[in-house]
């Protein structure tokens, strides 16, 4: 009796250790707009993994990449998110922003939808338009 229960307890670890608390999955790809204007050398890049299944509430951030810019568009970021914390039935979204001193430049205005199954195509190109 106490081999079996041994072996039991054995397969229930070995099942649950292949979704461990600290796996890791990743979304990679690069920001850019279409003006022909160079960024500023103190611009901060923003890239949030979002779910936006809510339609009435703030939407959860997953991931986030956020620091000063290197060189010009395509700005590359990485995105690393816990695949534990993807829930079926409900929506993801990337979004990105390039801000100078706190003022917003430049802004995802489409939403750029990700399915977060393995299958989504990288890397993701995320447009961001020019605020005025």
């Amino acid at each position: 009796m106490k081999k079996l229960f041994t072996l039991c307890c054995a397969s229930l670890l070995a099942a649950c250790s292949s979704h461990t608390p600290d796996s890791k999955a990743a979304l990679d790809g690069e920001v850019f707009y279409l003006q022909r204007i160079a960024l500023p050398p103190a611009a901060t890049l923003d890239v949030s993994l979002l779910d936006v299944s809510l339609a009435d509430a703030p939407a959860v951030t997953l991931a986030r990449q956020s620091g000063k810019v290197s060189g010009q568009v395509p700005l590359p970021f990485h995105l690393q998110y816990n695949p534990a914390q993807v829930k079926p039935g409900h929506r993801y979204a990337v979004s990105a922003r390039i801000e100078l001193d706190g003022k917003l430049l430049f802004i995802s205005t489409e939403q750029h939808s990700v399915k977060l199954d393995g299958n989504d195509p990288q890397p993701l190109r995320i447009k961001v338009d020019q605020v005025r």
